[in-house]
């Protein structure tokens, strides 16, 4: 496992080529924003959900009448993957399918992430191609982890997430398995705010399926406000194990299953297509702003 480092005048990033995770992100005076990942607590920092993104029924799916296993959020996080080019401002990594992904994943794939500074904003990349003959099938997800609280001495419960457009709908509930149920939670917001406390993430993650905006802003007063925006991804999710000290943003193409679906893996609800030769690309944006008053 290699790490390499990124850094532009106002943000340095590190990645680490086990799971193409980034696993430091801070401000030019040394303020930490990404979770530190204490194994104590959960070792993820930002996860790359693939090729599926939640739980399936039974950790497994069916394709063209055959079963493969397949764990919750897939194998992409735990795969060592390739550098393909670095420069002092960014980096992209590769992975590819082998023997070892094809008996659980029975499609050629191309999938590269790039992490890019440009002044306050870090910029990643996803390029997923199809080098295969036939249409690849996937789900594919961010999963990145800002401090909660921000800064020392900032209660938790001071913090909020300001959606860019208010979001009415009802929230996809989840069983014990993380399968999503026919049943819904009410909508904890306040017209485009969401207030956050550890109660709200008793029932597993906060997930919008029906999701009107494309950025959120995350911060407390004083501390600075982490706008995260996102391009390509109809979904998104928050996160946070009760009682811990981060909040994922995680922008989502795909979702865990339904707990009642036992139909093929190219009809099951979140799953897109890439067709033969094509390439599918989406992205997320972090940008450091002001502190908040």
């Amino acid at each position: 496992m290699e790490r390499y480092n990124i850094a532009g005048d106002h943000l340095r990033a590190s990645i680490r080529t086990h799971g193409a995770e980034l696993c430091q992100l801070q401000t030019g005076s040394g303020q930490d924003l990404l979770w530190d990942g204490d194994p104590a607590v959960w070792s993820g920092q930002a996860p790359t959900l693939f090729p599926v993104v939640g739980a399936l029924k039974d950790n497994a799916y069916t394709h063209l009448g055959q079963v493969y296993a397949m764990a919750k959020h897939g194998f992409a996080r735990d795969q060592e993957w390739s550098l393909v080019r670095l420069s002092g401002h960014a980096c992209t990594l590769r992975l590819r399918d082998t023997a070892e992904t094809r008996a659980c994943f029975p499609f050629p794939f191309d999938l590269s992430l790039t992490f890019r500074i440009d002044g306050p904003s870090l910029r990643v990349q996803y390029d997923l191609r199809n080098p295969g003959e036939d249409h690849l099938l996937a789900s594919l997800g961010a999963h990145p982890a800002f401090r909660w609280p921000l800064l020392p001495g900032i209660p938790k419960e001071a913090h909020w997430v300001e959606f860019e457009k208010p979001e009415q709908e009802v929230i996809a509930a989840m069983d014990t398995g993380g399968l999503i149920t026919p049943q819904r939670r009410a909508n904890p917001m306040e017209g485009r705010f969401l207030r956050l406390k550890d109660g709200l993430f008793a029932q597993d993650a906060l997930i919008f399926q029906a999701l009107q905006s494309r950025a959120v802003r995350y911060s407390a007063p004083g501390a600075p406000v982490l706008e995260v925006r996102w391009e390509g991804f109809p979904h998104l999710a928050l996160w946070m194990k009760p009682g811990a000290n981060f909040l994922c943003i995680e922008p989502w193409r795909g979702f865990a299953s339904p707990s009642d679906f036992e139909g093929e893996f190219a009809d099951k609800p979140g799953i897109f297509k890439v067709g033969p030769g094509a390439t599918l690309s989406m992205a997320y944006i972090i940008r450091v702003l002001a502190p908040a008053v």
